[in-house]
């Protein structure tokens, strides 16, 4: 490796963590295909998938970790919406990561692509803005609706190494009707627990590159703070579409691939 590909994954990492902390998301929606494209466009050395499933695991959780610090003390974390979520998130995303030691790359990419696609939709379902930016002890929620979810998507989004962000905001915002600001800050912390579960699972079966994991942590986790700061002060119909487009210029290159 040349010090170009490490100047591109330490870019890499603060440009995601910048979104980490702006749109409450881990970044894998994005770091997935950043780091599966752009490096073969720039005649840098390729990344095998597996090893950026690992990459994104590693990054998701601390990018996370920093920007939801933020949102807590803005008191925009739901602790029984996180609980719910983030317990079953945790076990069915750990089984998830260990069974795709045995998925396809095909298959790996196909469940990421089926994802975003059913997210992508989500997003552009009308909705108002009127309750966004209620503070979480004006949220409540079915937590029996809430903790099944977890368990399906857990597994899935375990299996692609992703905190699951991408899934899990629009599922937040349009199943369980949680205010958009809440949905940000609440979802970072959910994304800890699968993140946590899913990056076990990547580190044991030896899927995670640690030097490059270290240059792209160096980028992303000061950043994702910044990131946070200005998506508080950003209107949330702004937020909302800029989630809508990302996720679905995802979901269009990954299934471009596929077919």
């Amino acid at each position: 490796m040349h010090f170009d590909f490490y100047l591109f994954l330490f870019l890499a990492g603060a440009a995601v963590g910048f979104l980490s902390g702006l749109l409450g998301i881990g970044g894998g929606i994005v770091m997935f295909p950043l780091l599966l494209y752009v490096p073969p466009m720039l005649g840098l050395e390729g990344i095998g998938v597996k090893s950026i499933t690992g990459l994104t695991m590693v990054q998701g959780f601390f990018a996370s970790l920093s920007a939801m610090l933020f949102y807590h003390r803005e008191r925009f974390v739901n602790k029984p919406l996180v609980f719910t979520l983030g317990l079953s998130f945790f076990f069915s995303s750990l089984a998830g990561s260990f069974m795709s030691k045995y998925a396809s790359d095909k298959l790996l990419l196909f469940i990421f692509g089926l994802l975003a696609f059913t997210a992508s939709i989500m997003m552009f379902i009308p909705r108002g803005y009127s309750e966004d930016d209620l503070t979480e002890e004006s949220v409540k929620f079915n937590k029996t609706i809430a903790a099944a979810i977890g368990i399906l998507l857990g597994f899935l989004i375990g299996m692609v190494g992703q905190g699951g962000a991408f899934i899990t905001i629009p599922v937040l915002l349009y199943v369980l009707k949680i205010p958009l600001r809440v949905t940000l800050g609440s979802t970072l912390a959910i994304g800890l627990f699968s993140a946590t579960a899913g990056l076990a699972g990547k580190v044991a079966t030896g899927q995670v590159p640690f030097y490059m994991s270290i240059v792209l942590l160096a980028g992303a986790v000061p950043v994702a703070q910044l990131g946070a700061v200005v998506g508080r002060k950003t209107n949330t119909k702004i937020l909302r579409w800029l989630l809508a487009i990302i996720i679905s210029a995802t979901a269009l290159k990954v299934w471009s691939d596929i077919f």
